[in-house]
């Protein structure tokens, strides 16, 4: 029996570490000159100009921002001040707080697993998370004592609603509903990272017990279901969440510099998150999160909504896995038909204007939203963070643009809207 036992472990071992490979190999990530790849070298410096104003003018402190085409590199660049009390000036290869950009990656690793065929998408996740057995949706509540009363949800939560923000989860501070907040807070929910001992299981089973803000699959509403889908993957799988994406996803691809807590040796290119006070930028202090994280903490809290640090070029490595229909450099993470099922319309008319739709990981640009202009062809799939860093890939120009701030309140930063507009006028092929 230990022989056995001894054995099976062993095998479990080696699928986790094991990486499907492709005939297929997409060269790695790496720079190349602007005309090999039709980028007109003249256009980029409208860029620069931009950039560089928006740092003169005070509208970001500082900011990382790059562009590829097809597979290589052609714009990498740092501007203005990384951290105002340190006087550090912002570098190429700075760690950004990602916030909500780790979602795409969370959802990533669910598809991973499903194509393993341990799930179907709507799946209740109850089968695998009990508690999130008969969810209630909030009737009633009072602002006097925070109690409130609620009604049996009409059906089950189930994986694809939590994939696509229709659970009728909420988020807590961030959510938009003050009676939400004010239930999330009382529980002891946390919305982004800490730096305290707790788990995410522990955070998630917490949040079973609390209302929905509507029946699933009724509405969008933006929700800590991708903390859910963390720990999700954590029972799937065996392994601890960070673990998991280490060995079938970072490591794979090459992601050196994406963590939910950086190693010692990366802590200083973490970049401060700051703010506006008296109209001069200064760091931000500790809220309602702590900004010692992802360097400092327990290191025990790893949330699938918005807790992962990385770089530019990290990041970019990941868009491209999916530009390349999910391989790189000989890598398979996914097929490339679970990334047509991604990128799908999975909630018809309920995510916002017409402009975009929601798919499985991004918010996808339709079009209508093509014909507005700036925001790139039919398909290009986006989001971005909390701490202002955005990005968008275009699979019809093959292009990427990353542009990574880390600042908390309104700034007058309009970098994202001008990055994106300007990107799109850069092809000279």
């Amino acid at each position: 029996m230990k022989t056995f036992l001894t054995l099976l472990f062993a095998v479990t071992a080696c699928m986790l570490n094991a990486q499907t490979q492709s005939h297929k190999k997409s060269p790695p990530v790496l720079e190349a000159s602007p005309s090999s790849v039709g980028i007109s070298e003249d256009r980029l410096k409208w860029i620069d100009a931009m950039l560089e104003k928006s740092v003169a003018d005070g509208e970001i402190p500082g900011a990382v921002a790059l562009i590829a085409r097809n597979g290589k590199i052609i714009y990498h660049k740092a501007f203005g001040i990384a951290d105002v009390e340190k006087g550090r000036a912002q570098q190429r290869d700075d760690i950004f707080r990602i916030a909500s950009q780790t979602k795409a990656i969370t959802s990533t690793a669910v598809m991973m697993l499903w194509e393993e065929g341990k799930f179907q998408l709507d799946d209740p996740i109850s089968k695998y998370i009990p508690e999130f057995k008969n969810p209630q949706v909030l009737q009633s509540f009072r602002y006097a004592d925070t109690g409130f009363t609620a009604r049996p949800a009409n059906k089950e939560i189930t994986i694809r609603h939590l994939l696509t923000h229709t659970s009728g989860i909420g988020y807590g501070v961030i959510d938009g509903d003050e009676r939400m907040k004010l239930i999330y807070e009382k529980a002891g929910t946390t919305d982004l990272f800490t730096t305290k001992d707790v788990s995410i299981g522990d955070v998630v089973k917490k949040l079973a017990k609390l209302p929905l803000h509507h029946d699933p699959g009724e509405k969008f509403t933006y929700s800590m279901g991708l903390d859910v889908l963390g720990y999700f993957v954590e029972v799937i799988s065996g392994v601890p969440f960070d673990q998991f994406l280490r060995e079938r996803l970072f490591d794979p691809l090459g992601m050196d510099d994406t963590w939910f807590y950086l190693p010692n040796d990366k802590a200083e290119r973490l970049v401060a998150i700051q703010h506006k006070e008296k109209g001069k930028w200064a760091n931000y202090p500790i809220t309602f999160y702590d900004t010692d994280y992802p360097i400092k903490g327990a290191r025990t809290f790893f949330s699938g909504g918005a807790g992962l640090s990385s770089t530019a070029k990290d990041y970019a490595i990941f868009l491209q896995m999916y530009l390349n229909g999910g391989e790189l450099n000989g890598v398979r993470i996914l097929s490339r038909t679970t990334i047509a099922s991604m990128m799908a319309n999975q909630t018809g008319n309920l995510f916002g204007d017409g402009d975009q739709y929601y798919g499985l990981a991004f918010g996808v640009l339709s079009p209508q939203g093509v014909a507005k202009g700036g925001l790139g062809s039919e398909g290009t799939f986006v989001w971005g963070g909390y701490f202002n860093t955005q990005y968008f890939a275009d699979p019809k120009e093959h292009v990427i643009g990353i542009i990574m701030k880390q600042t908390q309140g309104s700034t007058g930063d309009q970098t994202a809207w001008k990055f994106r507009q300007l990107v799109g006028t850069l092809m000279d092929d």
